[in-house]
């Protein structure tokens, strides 16, 4: 299923060799035409042009240390991160066990208990005043006491009772409560062998065949978006004040070069380095946490060029309106931080208030957000995210309008 992605790689290296390959410009004072050879257009000089300052931008990027962390290895690790808390599996508890019997039913019970993966035993804890002394620091959330009358036949009985106890403090008292509803199921084996009941009620699960989104499923997509900020804002508001600063942006401004030429190159760089930071998110997700893609990768590759351009969009009008990194920076977070926790970002928007869902529809980042998680783990395709296309090409209009009245070369 990664065939798409190793396509995408290879035909970005492809590009970037045949551009390599290309001859640089000269003018043609200074090369005669020879009847084999035909002079450029003047439309072929701007398509050279932009394909030349996206070959700068790209091996910029490659060769800047800062940019590769920020750009590849910093979204990686949030994918760890979070993949990891995601990925937790079953709840368990932290108890000691501690048996105080010598029956050998209560044999069979700390056998049943330890074998059950719900519950993580302290081995080091023997008596119950360690288990307290751990408690209190909260290193324990509970001791289970097998109390030493546990699997005797007292007075005036013809079978062997017991009651196991949980002991707990305040702190813990909803994992104390959980464990007392569940430890029963510990004892079923052996009160089966005393009290067999045919229960006239029961309870029966039914599977179906459709396939809900997991908690990973939404953080993945919301991590996609998170990318997809990183290299679209972040880069060039780092990078454009520095071009500034040291006259490159002005030194640029002296020749044919035209505003959208330039912004053209920077967002087919920036749609390869995004390319390729997603698929190292790709590769790492279903690799390590075993993410189920149910999309068409070209679909996704495609939907993320788009949403790439669009927010660079907003990097471009920040990064080419500031004059340094004083102002390039605290407008770049104004903008950014409330997308990244209002869009779902690291947590499913159906959590928030009706009325702010409905506000938060329509910000940028949404509509890249939505589309990624379905075309990634819904089986949508691109005419089925029609709404979200929308948006995004609308608010492509929009961010772009914006950036081409700020920008400035210096």
């Amino acid at each position: 299923m990664l065939s798409y992605i190793i396509i995408a790689i290879i035909a970005a290296l492809i590009i970037g060799r045949l551009i390599k390959g290309k001859h640089s410009f000269k003018r043609t004072t200074t090369m005669p035409i020879t009847n084999n050879i035909k002079p450029m257009s003047e439309w072929q000089k701007k398509i050279f042009t932009v394909a030349v300052f996206t070959k700068i931008s790209t091996k910029r990027f490659f060769r800047d240390k800062l940019a590769l962390f920020f750009g590849i290895l910093f979204p990686l690790i949030f994918l760890i991160v979070f993949g990891a808390l995601s990925n937790t599996g079953n709840v368990s508890f932290n108890v000691a066990l501690i048996n105080q019997s010598k029956s050998s039913y209560a044999k069979y019970v700390v056998a049943n208990i330890k074998n059950d993966k719900t519950y993580k035993i302290d081995e080091t804890v023997k008596t119950l005043a360690q288990a307290k002394a751990k408690m209190d620091k909260n290193q324990l959330d509970a001791a289970l006491v097998i109390p030493p009358s546990f699997g005797q036949i007292q007075p005036g009985q013809h079978q062997p009772t017991g009651k196991l106890e949980v002991v707990y403090n305040v702190s813990q008292q909803s994992a104390g409560q959980t464990l007392t509803s569940l430890l029963p199921n510990n004892l079923k084996f052996i009160n089966a062998r005393f009290v067999p009941v045919n229960m006239p009620f029961t309870v029966e699960g039914k599977q179906l065949v459709k396939k809900t989104l997991t908690s990973f499923d939404y953080t993945f997509a919301g991590l996609l978006g998170f990318t997809v900020i990183g290299i679209g804002i972040f880069g060039p508001v780092n990078v454009f004040p520095e071009l500034k600063k040291q006259g490159i942006l002005r030194r640029l401004h002296t020749t044919p070069i035209k505003v959208w030429q330039y912004f053209l190159s920077t967002m087919f760089s920036q749609a390869i380095t995004g390319s390729v930071a997603v698929a190292v998110q790709f590769a790492v997700a279903i690799t390590v946490f075993h993410l189920n893609v149910d999309g068409n990768y070209f679909d996704i590759l495609i939907y993320l060029i788009l949403s790439i351009f669009m927010i660079l969009g907003i990097g471009l009008a920040i990064g080419g309106w500031a004059k340094n990194e004083r102002q390039a920076a605290p407008l770049a977070n104004i903008v950014v931080f409330p997308m990244l926790f209002l869009s779902g970002t690291f947590f499913p928007r159906y959590l928030m208030p009706s009325w702010l869902q409905s506000v938060t529809n329509y910000l940028p980042l949404t509509p890249v957000i939505d589309g990624l998680r379905m075309l990634t783990t819904e089986g949508k395709t691109l005419i089925n995210i029609g709404p979200q296309l929308g948006l995004v090409a609308i608010w492509l209009v929009i961010i772009y309008a914006i950036a081409f009245r700020v920008f400035k070369w210096e």
